[in-house]
């Protein structure tokens, strides 16, 4: 298990100054490059859920664009439904929405109404948790839609931004930077 972090660790790249000056930007695409580790990646969610969570798991939002990733390959591994949780404008029909701070401006999210059932267990998943501000909106969604969060889980955790600290529920980040 250790070495499949680690391998996963060496294919992350880090970009200063984007998509501004001082952010320095985790790429995880190269991750997607080496089928074994996404498949470490993904493995290793699955396991932490299914030994940390004794009710079933209904839904796995994604968070745009990153989380959209993970969430349906989890999804299909917990057999639970995937939910994107999408920026403004993305998404046809009714829709609910909540605004959110991010290290570099405001932005919004949007889920589609009807998309989590009153009383669905759900694990909200992202790339990467900094500040918590999306996380924090995706959150807000679930809980609008009547959904009970179990936990989020991150690929990366900023630990320095304290951003998990804001997130009503627990989390869980494979690799704290």
């Amino acid at each position: 298990m250790f070495q499949d972090i680690e391998r996963v660790k060496s294919l992350i790249r880090v970009i200063p100054d984007f998509p501004q000056k001082g952010i320095q930007f985790q790429d995880i695409f190269p991750v997607f490059q080496d089928p074994l580790a996404v498949e470490a990646i993904i493995s290793h969610f699955v396991q932490h859920i299914l030994a940390t969570h004794s009710k079933k798991v209904d839904v796995v939002v994604g968070l745009d664009a990153r989380g959209f990733l993970f969430g349906p390959l989890i999804a299909l591994r917990l057999g639970a439904s995937f939910v994107p949780v999408r920026k403004a404008g993305k998404l046809p029909g009714e829709n609910i929405k909540a605004i959110y701070e991010k290290e570099y401006g405001t932005d919004e999210f949007e889920m589609s109404v009807g998309a989590i059932k009153p009383e669905s267990n759900v694990i909200v998943v992202d790339d990467l948790v900094a500040t918590g501000g999306s996380a924090f909106a995706a959150g807000e969604l679930v809980k609008k839609s009547g959904g009970n969060i179990l936990e989020y889980l991150f690929m990366i955790e900023l630990v320095d931004l304290n951003g998990v600290k804001t997130l009503p529920a627990p989390s869980y980040a494979l690799i704290k930077v």
